[in-house]
């Protein structure tokens, strides 16, 4: 079963999380038919992609959607990784031209230097004309050169965004997707740079500046295939035996998609009528697929007739079908 673990280190102002996504995410690659709709890289960046979303999330407990994006002008043109607050997650992508075998994020989202990562946070109680919170970064490091793994990506975003040092791991195949997290509390009094310096000189005056840079450098030495092949037990074991940890109760993270059929309506009704009427007239009916999930909607010309006839003006249902 997917599971996403917190733990706390007890005397230190860090805290971690490891998710390993197993059925969870092997419903994600079964939506798309196999396997096979996606080349094994992009798989595995999409996987990575959905593992760090769920510990995005988990980690700052919004209340809303958050959706991990990589705008590329590689191959890969769009990949997206939707978590909402109760650990409910959709990922898909857009692939145009081949992949190169073996490729990294530069070959699959940067080949020309353009590609985007954007962290959006939509409020599940957003107002009227209330915009959702976007943050975007370049795939490149501080001295301008192409970064190759999607961790140092979010470890860059989230110095930038929230000054708090991170360590992320990163790991997918076609059989679980999973992360871990580790990352240094914020410290009360820090919520500027004047008092950021102030607490980190705090920190160093104490030595726990140096208790997280253990902690990350212990973090460091998990390899890709432990990630894949341990469980969060095993993987707290060997890379903590020493410290003294805290861990809370697992979280269930599970695929589920958001669309539906009213949903699909409303963007038909969107292109109008004209359009609607002019598909039923080629095809015979108007189709849409989800691109989560692969449900597909279909609406016949009684349907498109209902979609933009007034609810007064329709006809009432038959006793016998209420």
């Amino acid at each position: 079963m997917s599971e996403l673990t917190k733990f706390l280190f007890e005397g230190l102002p860090v805290r971690g999380m490891l998710v390993r996504l197993t059925d969870s995410w092997q419903e994600v690659l079964r939506r798309r038919g196999s396997v096979g709709a996606y080349p094994p890289e992009v798989r595995r960046l999409l996987g990575e992609m959905v593992a760090a979303g769920t510990l995005m999330q988990g980690n700052i407990k919004f209340n809303g959607a958050l959706v991990l994006q990589l705008h590329g002008d590689g191959p890969v043109k769009l990949a997206v990784a939707e978590v909402q607050a109760d650990q409910r997650f959709r990922a898909t992508a857009k692939v145009l031209g081949d992949v190169p075998a073996a490729a990294q994020l530069e070959a699959l989202v940067n080949v020309h230097g353009q590609g985007r990562c954007a962290i959006t946070l939509d409020p599940q109680d957003r107002q009227p004309g209330q915009q959702p919170y976007q943050g975007v970064v370049s795939l490149h490091g501080d001295l301008r050169e192409p970064l190759q793994e999607l961790s140092q990506v979010l470890e860059h975003y989230m110095l930038q965004s929230e000054q708090l040092d991170t360590r992320l791991i990163l790991a997918a195949n076609d059989e679980v997707a999973a992360g871990l997290l580790i990352q240094r509390l914020p410290v009360q009094g820090s919520g500027n740079l004047e008092g950021q310096a102030q607490a980190r000189r705090n920190e160093d005056d104490i030595g726990l500046d140096e208790g997280f840079n253990r902690i990350a450098l212990l973090a460091a030495t998990l390899t890709r295939e432990e990630l894949l092949s341990l469980s969060p037990e095993r993987i707290l074991h060997r890379l903590f035996w020493e410290e003294t940890l805290r861990v809370f109760e697992p979280e269930h993270p599970r695929f589920a998609c958001s669309c539906s059929r009213d949903r699909v309506q409303g963007m038909l009704r969107g292109l109008g009528r004209d359009e609607n009427e002019g598909l039923i007239a080629e095809r015979g009916l108007v189709e849409v697929g989800c691109e989560f999930c692969g449900v597909q909607y279909r609406f016949d010309a009684v349907d498109v007739g209902e979609m933009f006839t007034p609810a007064q003006d329709q006809p009432p249902v038959p006793r016998s079908v209420q």
